[in-house]
């Protein structure tokens, strides 16, 4: 059998036979009161095409069971590719290196995460939720959809269930309905459908930004969330998603984060503080990565943003990794709030 940590007391794995498992807990099961219990059977990964809707899987980095939505096609901006000079991306003003970096597309799904899966995602900030402004005259008021996430193509460990509801989220069944004609056997509802196109503006990433130094690889994927109007100005708001990774054996800790934040309107601003979200996390074998969201403003359609984190080793010593440059693009012409809040 080979298995894999996941998350805090959370493991799952490939038998022999293809089980797909997760351990669970079980007051009757001694010493630590845990057992794996069978959720499916793998399936074979796709290295071409796409995973379709209602596709069960395990997130193959941070182990929760999940289920595919739709997927979305995001442009790539990997710095560590030296690509030809056509079809590069323009350095924002003031970002370090003169580097241009080739597009290339990428797909990403957008899914459910199971409910039960998310108090042993340990090296999230938190379960990754989708936000939004809420449209109503609170200008501080932000609306969030917990237990959605993107996940990469190359993330997903496909598998499949018996079970007609196998994953447990409020939205699975308004969303999706089992169908055991179908490959896989869950097709979209008509709720999914209404749901992906009002909020298409909201929801779709379009730019995902990648870049290793000394073995961390650092992915940042921004999301324009909407515009305020505040004291006789516009204020313009993004979510970024931001994803650390450790791809050496040699353990370490984030320490430090350094921002600088480029506006259209003219202004760059420089944030520094200790870690993330309040955490400094660890990147082992064990657990390489991490990941978190955070959110920021400008009183500007666009700008851009890049930066370094600190990191620490065992002995003491530091290193900055570098946070590659994305941009700020407004949905200029998307004037309609977000919808769909409810069913």
């Amino acid at each position: 059998m080979f298995n894999r940590t996941l998350a805090s007391h959370t493991l799952g794995g490939f038998t022999t036979s293809g089980r797909c498992s997760i351990l669970s807990s079980n007051s009757s099961c001694s010493p630590e009161g845990k057992i794996l219990e069978t959720v499916g059977m793998f399936e074979a990964v796709k290295q071409h095409g796409k995973y379709e809707t209602g596709q069960l899987f395990l997130h193959s980095v941070f182990g929760y069971r999940g289920i595919v939505l739709f997927p979305w096609h995001a442009r790539l901006y990997d710095r560590d590719i030296t690509p030809p000079m056509a079809e590069s991306k323009p350095e924002p003003p003031g970002a370090h290196g003169s580097k241009e970096v080739k597009g290339k597309t990428h797909t990403y799904y957008q899914v459910l995460i199971d409910t039960r899966d998310c108090p042993h995602i340990s090296q999230r900030s938190q379960t990754e939720a989708v936000t939004f402004l809420a449209n109503h005259d609170d200008s501080r008021a932000l609306y969030a959809i917990p237990g959605l996430d993107y996940v990469s193509h190359e993330d997903i460990l496909p598998y499949n269930s018996a079970e007609q509801i196998p994953i447990q989220h409020e939205l699975f069944e308004r969303f999706l309905m089992h169908n055991p004609a179908k490959t896989p056997p869950f097709t979209s509802r008509d709720t999914l459908k209404a749901w992906q196109e009002k909020n298409h503006p909201w929801l779709e990433l379009s730019d995902v930004h990648r870049e290793t130094t000394e073995n961390i690889r650092v992915t940042v994927i921004p999301f324009y969330m909407g515009m305020r109007e505040a004291q006789n100005s516009h204020v313009y708001w993004w979510r970024y998603c931001i994803r650390l990774e450790n791809m050496g054996s040699e353990v370490v800790q984030l320490r430090e984060r350094h921002w600088r934040i480029f506006s259209l309107s003219g202004t760059l601003e420089t944030v520094r503080g200790r870690g993330v979200v309040g955490r400094e996390p660890v990147l082992s074998k064990e657990q390489p990565a991490f990941q978190y969201s955070s959110h920021v403003s400008l009183q500007a359609p666009s700008g851009h943003m890049w930066g370094t984190f600190r990191i620490e080793r065992t002995d003491g010593s530091h290193f900055d990794v570098r946070i590659p440059p994305f941009s700020l693009e407004s949905n200029k012409e998307d004037k309609a709030p977000p919808a769909g809040y409810t069913f």
